[in-house]
């Protein structure tokens, strides 16, 4: 098996932990300390979550005891104000998540390692920058004392316009350290996308790359970065640091005098990184929604909250430990960016690549696992299936011996490329596959290195997140799809939405469905055994005849058509009250809609759904229009066609391809004159 055709069936048990995998599990000591601690004995995982998910306070006074928070002041309590939103966490603490990043400091291993895009051309391993613990706090106090004497203090904004390597890192543990407030986009924003976001949290100081590569080519920033410089409102010093050039050229900026080099400010020995302790709510970064309808959400997220919850997912569920390589593939501007620097608070080596993944080859990324040693390789969904469809064999190609984890996020993981990992990758590994999102920078349902792995499925809901499917009148569903929401407060969720005075637009994105519910907008079903199914965004259900299904599912059955390269399938109401449905295909250059391709589509969707899912038009598109960071725009696409105009439902600095929406465009009038 392993290929596209091959069909899997949802819940085949692909892999079991073995008992000496289970021994070794860092959630195996966590359960043996809260029996030898807190008295506290759970006959299995499932008695854990339950106990985790109801006891709140007790379980998150328990994180914090267990990893020995280095705090400068302790907390008064665990949780004040047990409601959603409104709730307190350890009010009176002071501490600061770089004091975590730092108790790690030793030379068995490096902080870092970073590759571009030229040294994975190179393929023979040797083009990796390695970064000691040592550098990096002294990169880190460096940039912190230079960034003091540029007047950044406690509580401003540090943004940055930069590409995944070490000056990212080192930028983002120097604003921290002083308790500056951190915000990062990556040079694949256009300008006006950037001003979106850093416009609104007016920073003092802006960092930011003068270009990049992607897929092989140079692309010059120096314009967009001046753009930023004359357009972001309060801005006072702008921080250039090399990418394209060895010494990029200030005086190519409207303010060369306000203008530094990332050289200048990162120089400096034996300077003392000072660490300012902050409380416990005190934000430490601004992340953003996608931008895809309106200005992008600043989602603020606090020191403490993300400190805690980093090493519960980190350690318990990606079951990371000291020494470890640990990689996703990302940019600055997603959260899975924020992930992998927080992998430095296990100890860990985050390993960070600036590229394309599919660049100079598609194996890149495997390549990439062979040649840095890692045991965990984290990437998206579409870039599994990809590889799986491109026929891959990476277990055999490449020495993935230490490989302990594939982690799979962005978007539902068909069966299939399970099953491809399980035997073209490594038969004897956890697949990580996991699912949260920007708004609380991590997972609520996840990996889990005690559980077996079922095709499909989500592993687990996570500790601490008490996660359930709720049907439309808020009733708690099992082994049936329905609305992921979250019914318990977690010191995770967003402080505020940056400028959110009154907090309106933070309520009305999480609280308006059911009052005091956290309602995510992902489509959900916990089974009896309590593993967990994501069948994409509920607002873009697909709806027939009164029955609804992920879009995920009709995106499954087509992986068996081969000429079917990728698809976006969308569910319309009419007036007369019937539902229309749409399947729009990229194909083969050259390639186009006929009766056979038409006929295959119909018997896929009929075997493996129901015929009430065949859609009513399959239409070929050169492109499926997607976000940044992979996802598909269903819901901007179904708005198209209701009738809003493209430019209302899609910012294009927040898309890989803006012009694939003038297709949706002209279809919807070719529509509406039919």
């Amino acid at each position: 098996m392993g290929d596209s055709s091959s069909q899997t069936p949802e819940g085949t048990l692909l892999w079991k932990p073995s008992h000496e995998q289970i021994r070794q599990a860092n959630l195996t000591r966590f359960r043996e300390w809260l029996a030898r601690e807190r008295d506290l004995e759970f006959r299995d995982y499932h008695e854990l979550w339950h106990w985790s998910a109801y006891r709140i306070e007790a379980f998150w006074e328990a994180i914090w005891d267990y990893f020995q928070i280095p705090a400068h002041h302790p907390w008064d309590a665990v949780l004040t104000h047990r409601r959603m939103p409104g709730a307190r966490w350890f009010p009176g603490a002071r501490l600061n998540f770089v004091d975590q990043v730092f108790r790690h400091r030793d030379a068995d291993h490096p902080a870092l390692l970073a590759r571009t895009e030229e040294g994975a051309s190179r393929k023979d391993g040797a083009a990796f920058r390695a970064v000691s613990w040592n550098e990096l706090y002294r990169q880190s106090a460096a940039v912190a004392r230079s960034l003091r004497a540029l007047g950044v203090e406690k509580g401003d904004r540090v943004a940055a316009y930069v590409t995944n390597g070490p000056e990212a890192v080192v930028g983002f543990l120097a604003t921290a350290s002083i308790g500056a407030i951190w915000s990062s986009c990556s040079p694949d924003f256009g300008p006006d996308s950037v001003v979106d976001r850093f416009g609104q949290i007016r920073p003092r100081v802006l960092l930011a790359v003068d270009g990049y590569r992607y897929g092989g080519k140079r692309l010059d920033r120096m314009d967009h970065v001046a753009r930023l410089q004359s357009e972001i409102p309060g801005l006072e010093a702008t921080i250039l640091i090399p990418s394209l050039e060895a010494e990029p050229k200030p005086d190519r900026l409207p303010r060369p005098s306000a203008t530094h080099l990332w050289e200048e400010l990162a120089r400096g020995d034996n300077v003392d990184l000072k660490v300012e302790p902050v409380e416990f709510d005190h934000p430490l970064w601004i992340l953003y929604s996608s931008g895809t309808t309106g200005l992008p959400k600043p989602i603020v997220h606090g020191h403490g909250g993300m400190l805690l919850e980093h090493l519960k997912y980190l350690d318990l569920h990606a079951d990371l430990r000291r020494g470890d390589r640990f990689f996703w593939f990302t940019t600055t501007g997603w959260m899975m960016w924020n992930v992998v620097v927080a992998s430095l608070l296990r100890g860990a080596t985050a390993v960070l690549y600036d590229g394309s993944p599919g660049y100079p080859e598609l194996d890149t990324l495997w390549r990439l696992a062979h040649e840095a040693r890692l045991t965990c390789l984290g990437t998206s969904a579409t870039y599994l299936v990809h590889c799986m469809r491109e026929g891959l064999n990476p277990g055999a190609t490449f020495d993935l011996s230490p490989l302990r984890s594939v982690g799979s996020t962005g978007s539902p993981l068909p069966p299939e490329a399970y099953r491809w990992v399980y035997e073209r990758v490594r038969g004897d590994i956890m697949l990580n596959s996991t699912s949260g999102g920007t708004d609380i920078c991590s997972s609520f349902v996840g990996g889990n290195p005690v559980l077996p792995v079922h095709a499909g499925e989500i592993q687990c809901r996570t500790l601490g997140a008490h996660v359930q499917a709720f049907s439309p009148e808020g009733e708690t569903l099992t082994d049936e799809v329905g609305e992921m929401v979250v019914t318990e407060p977690m010191p995770c969720m967003p402080l505020r939405f940056w400028g959110d005075e009154d907090g309106s637009r933070y309520r009305e994105s999480y609280f308006e469905m059911y009052p005091g519910v956290w309602r995510h907008g992902d489509w959900l079903k916990v089974t009896p055994r309590g593993s967990c199914v994501i069948y994409g965004r509920s607002d873009a259900t697909l709806n027939r005849q009164g029955v609804r299904i992920g879009t995920s599912e009709i995106y499954r059955a087509l992986q068996g058509e081969e000429r079917v390269l990728d698809s976006l399938v969308v569910s319309l109401e009419r007036e007369d009250g019937s539902w229309y449905m749409p399947l729009f295909v990229r194909l083969a250059e050259g390639d186009e809609v006929d009766e056979a391709l038409v006929d295959s589509i119909q018997r896929l969707i009929r075997r493996q759904l129901s015929p009430r899912f065949v859609p009513d038009d399959v239409v070929a598109v050169r492109e499926i229009p997607r976000t940044l960071s992979g996802k598909k725009l269903e819901a901007p696409v179904k708005r198209i066609l209701e009738g809003t105009k493209p430019e209302e439902v899609a910012s294009p600095d927040s898309m890989e391809n803006p012009e694939s929406l003038d297709v949706f465009r002209r279809f919807a009038v070719r529509r509406r004159g039919a």
